[in-house]
């Protein structure tokens, strides 16, 4: 008898341990900047700098530890939600182009996932042992592997490839939408990003959206994310729409009441938009596509509701209702 009960306990003390090893994994990942980084997964302890959005979307609130105060300063989907709901409400470790190294220590993160914007911050991270990893997609199909990549670490493959289903289908419904309109008649659209002449080039996540909703930006032909160019050359283009950056620090009356703005068909027409201040490296780059595809051929989508679809889309990925968040954002 003593011996069975031996071997029952022996039975169940080897099932936990291959359980266990089932449950953890070691992975590889080689990030925007060519860096190897291998770590455990699930990870369980994050500094989450720059894709903070991603957070309510695959429900890592318990496996994050720390965020940028741009979370918080701008994001108001993340701010709408942990000002309900305080217990989800994490330290701030500054932002994504100054990150607070003493804080992040502090938490004593398993990864701090941020931006490549200051590579000597990721080594000096490095350095004291914590791991990092450093993202910027550049188009869409990045942004959906930088997706995945949370998926894998976070253990939440399942949930990203929901997420992504539904970006998809608001991705589908402007292409059917906007795939009847012949190429001579789309509309001429540009990008203005933190000054009036600074313009998205053919790199980038923005350029895709143009093309998503069915735009032509004149500033493809820059093989770069951002360009500062000339007035002159804006004339030029003659862009139809204009779009700003919605954390821009000017909006569309500034173009509006600019005298040497006023030889542009989209500034005459009335035709510039501030975009709302949510990432584009999130799900809301899907939102986004759409809000610029109504205000660029608003006949062709007389029929959608944006606000009703919108409202379906943030209740289904991030839990929580659009009209919400529109308190704290104001969009």
């Amino acid at each position: 008898m003593v011996y069975r009960a031996y071997i029952k306990v022996l039975i169940i003390l080897i099932t936990l341990v291959m359980v266990g090893i089932a449950s953890a994994s070691t992975i590889t990942i080689t990030d925007k900047l060519g860096r190897k980084v291998s770590l455990n997964v699930p990870v369980k302890r994050a500094v989450v700098v720059i894709s903070y959005e991603l957070i309510p979307a695959l429900n890592l609130w318990s496996q994050v530890s720390g965020v940028s105060r741009w979370a918080e300063e701008n994001c108001g989907l993340y701010k709408a939600i942990v000002t309900d709901n305080k217990n989800l409400r994490k330290p701030l470790v500054g932002t994504g182009s100054d990150v607070n190294v003493e804080a992040v220590m502090k938490l004593n993160p398993d990864l701090v996932i941020t931006w490549t914007y200051n590579p000597d911050t990721i080594k000096f991270l490095e350095e004291k042992g914590i791991k990092v990893i450093g993202i910027y997609p550049e188009s869409l199909a990045e942004l959906y592997k930088d997706m995945r990549m949370h998926g894998k670490l976070f253990g939440k493959e399942k949930r990203v490839e929901e997420v992504i289903r539904e970006m998809e289908k608001i991705f589908k419904l402007i292409s059917e939408k906007v795939s009847k309109i012949p190429p001579q008649k789309r509309k001429k659209v540009i990008h203005l990003g933190g000054a009036p002449t600074r313009v998205s080039g053919a790199l980038g996540v923005t350029n895709d959206i143009i093309k998503i909703a069915g735009g032509v930006n004149p500033a493809e032909t820059f093989i770069q994310r951002h360009i500062d160019v000339s007035l002159e050359k804006i004339v030029q283009w003659n862009p139809d729409l204009i779009f700003i950056w919605g954390s821009a620090g000017y909006d569309e009356s500034w173009l509006y009441n600019n005298s040497q703005w006023r030889f542009i068909k989209a500034v005459q027409n009335r035709q510039v938009y501030k975009l709302p201040k949510w990432s584009t490296w999130s799900p809301r780059l899907a939102p986004i596509a759409l809000y610029m595809a109504m205000k660029i051929y608003p006949e062709v989508f007389r029929d959608i509701n944006f606000e009703k679809v919108i409202d379906d889309f943030y209740k289904k990925v991030f839990g929580i209702s659009y009209y919400k968040v529109r308190q704290y954002e104001g969009f």
